[in-house]
């Protein structure tokens, strides 16, 4: 249960106030990111169903769900997309692209990024038939906390440190087997075999985006996992839109 805590701190902004830990136990932690996800796509999804109840408009509930879960994590991974997009569209070197994602001031492309992909959300949410929304946003959490860990596992850790060093040097093949074992459960309960398609297109999309910002940074840091974050939790929503109206939605 303290593991589940250490997660819920790092990743939201519930109150949990846990000091002093060293650093196997926050490593240990890894294993309930997809736990984590889960509370979260529990939440949205409960909130996005009393608000059908109280009858607001799809699109209205659409962008209060996407709203509150900026809030309940703080917007701590749209920070991450932000500074990493004004890193890797920065046209410098390495070390300069570094630095850019320690400038606590948001560039045009970070805005323009945190922009996009709100308004993506919201598209893809609002895309999404009523009856599927709720387990769209389970997935949605699960996945992209999940897309954290297998990046961690796959990537080193670009900087000689930051907070998010504990983290990915603790990472082992035992933790990535176990955090993907508990997605599997989780997403194949909510969603069966979809789940598993949409789960295979994640980890292609996953290992491409660290793929990507490890060419041109030389690994990954918070602020690459936030933003992997981000484009994870888009691309499961446009996945669901895609799934929904093909073929495959019978499976």
């Amino acid at each position: 249960m303290r593991g589940f805590l250490l997660a819920l701190q790092f990743l939201t902004i519930i109150p949990v106030r846990i000091k002093h830990v060293d650093a196997k136990k926050i490593s240990a932690s890894i294993i309930w990111f997809s736990f984590v996800g889960l509370l979260l796509g529990f939440i949205l999804s409960a909130t996005a169903d009393l608000w059908h109840y109280l009858k607001f408009p799809a699109l209205a509930t659409d962008i209060l769900t996407v709203v509150l879960l900026v809030f309940l994590t703080g917007g701590m991974h749209l920070d991450g997309l932000s500074d990493t997009f004004d890193a890797i569209f920065s046209g410098k070197n390495k070390e300069e692209m570094l630095k850019i994602m320690r400038d606590s001031h948001a560039g045009v492309i970070g805005v323009l990024a945190v922009v996009s992909i709100i308004l993506l959300k919201i598209a893809f949410l609002y895309s999404i038939s009523i009856p599927l929304k709720a387990p769209a946003l389970i997935i949605m959490c699960v996945l992209s906390r999940w897309s954290m860990v297998f990046s961690m596992f796959l990537f080193p850790y670009a900087r000689e440190n930051g907070k998010a060093k504990p983290y990915i040097e603790g990472m082992d093949l035992k933790t990535l087997i176990l955090s993907t074992f508990v997605t599997l459960i989780f997403i194949s309960a909510i969603f069966k075999t979809k789940g598993l398609l949409v789960f295979l297109l994640v980890i292609i999309c996953a290992y491409l985006t660290g793929k990507s910002f490890n060419r041109k940074i030389g690994g990954i840091t918070g602020d690459t996992l936030g933003a992997t974050n981000e484009i994870i939790e888009t691309l499961t929503l446009f996945f669901v839109c895609i799934i929904e109206r093909s073929n495959l939605w019978i499976i």
